[in-house]
């Protein structure tokens, strides 16, 4: 096969073959030609070594592989089974877990735990350097399992007092949908501290234009949107979920899949990972639109966003 594959039986054929996975990881990292990614050159006068797989810059004389500032840095699982897990991660819709993922490559499930975390690292490197704009929807939500499952607690009685976590015991997580009536709708998410407005509304103003139409539910954080430039529309869940345009029933639907993910999937994640987690849901909710091949091209091109090289070594 010399095309790209367009399925999962095809990728699995395709990415076998070792040097074939290897052109494709270098063709996904620059699709303009091989550069040094050491940080400060970057020079694209480089000579390839095609026994051992490197490149040699001959401006800052280092030598350099396709893994190095990347994440497959320090990683001597073969592409043949990275490119697989970025697969699979990128076009299952509630996710893949570790355990499901070691089955299936015949790895351990520590090493599959990394691969995925590695995964979601270059689904995050997303440029989001544009703010939304027009109308967008604003809410939070809190995530966390119930009283009775927490550790120490396992004899916790169903039905009990403390059969659910205090809100104050659960991760809150911010999000902003931006519409687009043309279903391009965008999504970004994130863990803050606590509902306040004080955290709140600098998260807000950090990824929205002044002038934006803001729909929110009745929180009382979001009261001072209007003096911050924004014109602010109030929808009241104890009355009703949609008014015409007013509604935050996007930014809901996206909690929905997220939650969906996090209970049914991958259970309980611990808080310290969590927006790692959102990564990967925001990733697949923004390139929903795209066919299977497509959204896993967009997760490869993440893996070298970010990361910094000062001394490559092949």
């Amino acid at each position: 096969m010399d095309r790209t594959p367009d399925t999962l039986l095809e990728a699995i054929t395709y990415f076998a073959d070792p040097n074939r996975a290897h052109e494709y990881a270098v063709a996904m990292r620059w699709p303009n030609g091989v550069a040094c990614p050491r940080q400060g050159c970057g020079s694209a006068d480089v000579q390839a070594i095609a026994t051992r797989k490197i490149w040699r810059c001959k401006e800052c004389k280092r030598q350099f592989s396709v893994r190095v500032g990347s994440v497959f840095e320090d990683s001597p699982i073969s592409f043949s089974k990275w490119l697989p897990a970025f697969w699979l991660l990128s076009n299952t819709k509630n996710g893949t877990s570790s355990c499901e993922l070691a089955r299936h490559l015949k790895v351990s499930q520590k090493t599959a735990w990394f691969m995925l975390h590695r995964v979601r690292e270059a689904m995050g490197t997303r440029s989001f350097e544009r703010k939304f704009s027009g109308e967008v929807e604003v809410d939070e939500t809190f995530i966390g399992g119930k009283a009775q499952n927490r550790r120490g607690n396992s004899g916790a009685r169903r039905g009990a007092g403390t059969a659910r976590a205090n809100k104050s015991e659960k991760a809150v997580v911010f999000g902003i949908v931006q519409r687009d009536d043309s279903g391009k709708t965008r999504v970004r998410a994130q863990v803050v501290a606590d509902t306040k407005s004080r955290t709140l509304l600098p998260a807000l103003r950090d990824n929205v234009a002044f002038g934006s139409t803001v729909y929110t539910d009745a929180t009382l954080s979001y009261q001072s949107l209007g003096s911050y430039g924004f014109d602010h529309l109030v929808i009241d869940h104890a009355i009703k979920y949609v008014e015409g345009r007013v509604t935050t029933n996007r930014i809901e639907n996206f909690w929905s899949c997220v939650k969906r993910t996090l209970h049914g999937t991958y259970i309980a994640p611990r808080a310290f990972h969590l927006n790692a987690y959102l990564d990967e849901s925001v990733f697949r909710f923004n390139n929903r639109e795209l066919p299977d091949a497509a959204r896993l091209e967009e997760a490869v091109k993440g893996v070298s966003a970010g990361v910094k090289v000062t001394h490559p070594a092949g």
